[in-house]
């Protein structure tokens, strides 16, 4: 019926905008560059950061965050959306970003459109929580890709001791899901710990 016309559309409407590769494009508008020449070659606001400072960069990270928390936060407060329908909702985007038809379906890593879509869904303390989760696995280890998985493991603790129900579990699955798959090259190699001392050579 009409409702489910309208759910597709929410949800077309949020991958699109999730698509939009928007460092790439500020970076070719403003700086004459492509980002995906930096770095690790990925489409999103680090290597904006990287092509053309800290300004850029703040605005990449900012760009990326809206593009997922701006449709979430309406298909909750215009949609009227709740349970799973909004959990699927915030996938939307994160998928868009992560397999954009503008970039032949190879976007970027999503973390910060993970961040977007949470920070729609449970508002800064939600974003805010999964930055302490991410920065005490940082602390812990030295790979980013281990980082952002244990970071999410640790935010799903939060969840459900928050008293979360299921619709954010299924959100949280699909966001791990979609971080898992752009980051499975580098989980091949176990996390490093810090600090660990190294070995005493024998005299």
């Amino acid at each position: 019926g009409g409702a489910g016309w309208m759910l597709v559309a929410w949800y077309a409407a949020g991958f699109f905008l999730g698509s939009c590769p928007l460092a790439v494009w500020v970076g070719r508008a403003f700086l004459d560059t492509d980002v995906r020449s930096y770095g690790d070659g990925n489409p999103g606001a680090v290597n904006l950061w990287r092509a053309g400072g800290w300004r850029w960069g703040t605005l990449g990270v900012v760009l990326e965050l809206a593009k997922s928390a701006v449709p979430t936060t309406l298909a909750a407060s215009w949609g009227g959306m709740r349970s799973w329908p909004l959990a699927a909702m915030a996938l939307s985007p994160v998928l868009g970003h992560a397999f954009s038809p503008w970039l032949r379906f190879r976007g970027g890593k999503a973390i910060a459109a993970v961040f977007g879509a949470w920070l729609g869904l449970l508002g800064p303390v939600g974003m805010v929580a999964l930055a302490v989760c991410l920065g005490l696995m940082h602390a812990w280890q030295t790979s980013d890709a281990w980082t952002v998985l244990l970071g999410m493991v640790a935010f799903l603790v939060y969840l459900v001791l928050c008293g979360e129900g299921l619709p954010m579990v299924g959100t949280w699955c699909g966001c791990t899901a979609v971080l898992i798959l752009k980051h499975r090259h580098e989980l091949r190699k176990p996390p490093a710990l810090r600090g660990r001392l190294p070995a005493r050579r024998h005299s």
